[in-house]
């Protein structure tokens, strides 16, 4: 791992208690500072150990969108329904993670690009043509390719694009770095089609700026520690 990290021009470093590890690359393919971290899980849909990793690319503050495993989705819509019947709450906490409260604030994708994509994953977005646009391409071939090894149906795996970023979350118990290769390269290409998308908007494309409702209190994806 460390000779693959070195290879990128990034720093690999192992956590002080030996249970994970970081990467730090300060300028990743997609053109921004990438972060890959191994670590015990910081959300509760996650048991065990995840890899999570950022890209940092400037994007549209207003640009939101997430792709999630369909089983996760089903999963979070369940705990959200139960958190907001609860009669002792009148609404999710604030402390709910971001991609949680997507699943009730902003528009589910319907018009998928392909019938495996829609049957593995789930998409939600600030709209759907925002969402749409950054599967149209090459993201979708990846995710079908990654549904039939490298992401299982019933791995939690998040990809979402937030604050400017771009981040991966997936279970993983032991990283191997065929995994992880992988994964990087999934994340390369969200990166490249967000930028995409981002730069349609940017030229006043078909997608008007929508300011955000979303509660700003919980980091993205957990914060990753350092920064």
């Amino acid at each position: 791992m460390a000779d693959w990290a070195e290879s990128r021009g990034a720093q690999f470093r192992q956590s002080r208690d030996a249970r994970g590890f970081q990467i730090e690359q300060a300028k990743a393919a997609p053109g921004g500072a990438l972060r890959i971290e191994w670590a015990p899980s910081q959300r509760s849909y996650i048991e065990g150990n995840e890899l999570r990793m950022r890209c940092e690319l400037g994007l549209h503050p207003d640009l939101q969108m997430m792709v999630l495993a369909r089983s996760l989705m089903e999963r979070l819509e369940k705990a959200v329904f139960e958190a907001y019947t609860d009669t002792l709450k009148t609404r999710v906490d604030t402390d709910t993670p971001e991609e949680m409260r997507w699943l009730v604030m902003f528009a589910k994708l319907k018009n998928y690009p392909h019938k495996l994509v829609k049957e593995r994953f789930g998409a939600v977005a600030i709209n759907q043509e925002v969402v749409s646009a950054w599967l149209e391409n090459s993201l979708s071939d990846l995710l079908i390719q990654a549904s039939q090894d490298l992401l299982p149906e019933e791995r939690p795996f998040v990809l979402m694009v937030l604050r400017g970023n771009v981040y991966l979350r997936v279970a993983m118990e032991e990283p191997t770095l065929t995994e992880i290769q992988g994964l990087v390269k999934l994340l390369e290409t969200a990166c490249r089609e967000a930028q995409r998308v981002n730069a349609r908007l940017a030229d006043g494309g078909p997608w008007p700026t929508t300011t955000s409702v979303a509660w700003q209190s919980q980091p993205p994806l957990g914060e990753l520690p350092g920064r």
